[in-house]
């Protein structure tokens, strides 16, 4: 039996709950790329799933529970996809440049991602602050594990830097796809992409020099 088609008592006994949350949070991923947020829901997904909502809530609490585990796997594909590079950084610019540049590869080469922080800005919601949360907590476990001992040069508002460098690289990934330029820098092949992604190491090298 492939499908659960009614209520609890037809749940076989042999399902497994770890397969069947994965299977759930994978429909969830799917109708949320294919009709939008405002399409995900308690119904929609079970129905994607092939299986009775009942399961949503037992296993998840309900639709908040779910988008969590949502974000949770979504953000596990971004940390895995972050570079993983064996030799530590030499600088705390060259560690950013590893973060801008893994940032803007997995960006480009994934809709879903762009089109849920388009939504985060346009549709702002308690569900898409949790998936912002999620991806927010992989971004700082990925640089805690990267950065080891090192730290910014004094004087430079490091926090607010991080946030303008990432705020443009998910900005310029989202008019790529939507536009092919941004502000008449065009977008469309691998050589604008590495003019852009010399001029991103350029601007993190002389933001963190040394004083």
């Amino acid at each position: 039996m492939s499908a659960i088609t009614g209520g609890a008592a037809s749940v076989p006994r042999t399902r497994d709950r770890e397969s069947t949350e994965a299977m759930l949070i994978s429909a969830a991923r799917s109708v949320l790329a294919e009709v939008g947020f405002q399409g995900l829901g308690i119904n929609t997904v079970a129905r994607r799933a092939g299986c009775d909502k009942q399961l949503i809530y037992r296993y998840f609490g309900g639709l908040d529970g779910l988008v969590e585990a949502l974000g949770t796997s979504l953000s596990a594909d971004l940390a895995t996809a972050l570079p993983k590079v064996g030799e530590p950084a030499a600088t705390y610019a060259d560690l950013m440049q590893r973060l801008a540049r893994g940032l803007l590869a997995v960006l480009r080469n994934d809709e879903l991602l762009q089109r849920i922080i388009v939504w985060e800005l346009a549709e702002p919601s308690v569900l898409l602050t949790k998936l912002n949360a999620s991806r927010s907590k992989a971004l700082n476990s990925w640089m805690a594990a990267q950065r080891g001992d090192l730290v910014p040069p004094a004087g430079v508002d490091a926090p607010a830097v991080n946030a303008v460098i990432i705020a443009a690289v998910q900005h310029m990934a989202i008019s790529a796809r939507a536009k092919g330029d941004f502000a008449g820098l065009a977008l469309e092949t691998d050589d604008h992409w590495h003019r852009l992604q010399a001029t991103i190491d350029d601007m993190i090298q002389q933001v963190y020099r040394p004083r």
